[in-house]
């Protein structure tokens, strides 16, 4: 592939993500692709194989726009428990993060694609379990170090912590009140203080 055609690429993704984010696989058209990228229907597909394809990169290039955020929050230096208030910081103010990427990719593409996107449906619970597994390794490298104490395995905390955060992402979505956000996050603080602090 050229520069030239690598740049289009790239632009075409970066510039639909948030569009398919937004109104799903089947309620994006091909008007409004080839309006936002201003290329013509042609030279869209040049660079994808289909509808398919570039709705996938373009759930890809947000879905690692959020893991490299979530990388960098749970990278601070410190213990466990001040990796993780760094990922509740970033949660508290999520629905800004996600406000230019459409909306949350993971409540978003998930929800949509559920019955008419098996490619989808699979690259958001592979997401899910990324985002569990990051948080379960820093949950289980606490405990090695005797930092924190556990009353039930790593990945079980670490998925019943992240189904809270996405709980209040959805709440807060469908209700325009950030307050779910907010309010869930704080409650997290203070469980995460009560039930694993040592």
């Amino acid at each position: 592939m050229t520069k030239k055609a690598e740049r289009t690429t790239a632009y075409i993704i970066e510039t639909v993500a948030p569009i398919f984010n937004k109104f799903g696989y089947v309620g994006t058209s091909m008007s409004d692709l080839t309006e936002a990228t201003g290329l013509t229907k042609g030279a869209i597909y040049g660079n994808f194989e289909n509808k398919e394809a570039l709705a996938l990169s373009a759930f890809e290039y947000n879905r690692n726009h959020l893991l490299g955020v979530i990388d960098e929050k749970l990278a601070v230096d410190g213990t466990a428990l001040e990796k993780l208030f760094s990922l509740m910081a970033f949660y508290r103010q999520y629905d800004v993060f996600s406000l230019p990427l459409g909306g949350c990719p993971i409540l978003n593409v998930g929800v949509d694609a559920q019955n008419n996107n098996t490619l989808l449906v699979a690259a958001v619970k592979e997401t899910i379990k990324d985002i569990e597994g990051k948080i379960a390794l820093v949950l289980e490298n606490g405990a090695n170090k005797g930092e924190i104490r556990l009353p039930v395995p790593p990945l079980q905390f670490a998925k019943q912590l992240f189904t809270m955060v996405q709980g209040a992402i959805a709440m807060s979505t469908m209700t325009r009140d950030r307050k779910y956000l907010i309010n869930t996050m704080t409650y997290l603080e203070h469980l995460v203080q009560g039930e694993i602090k040592k």
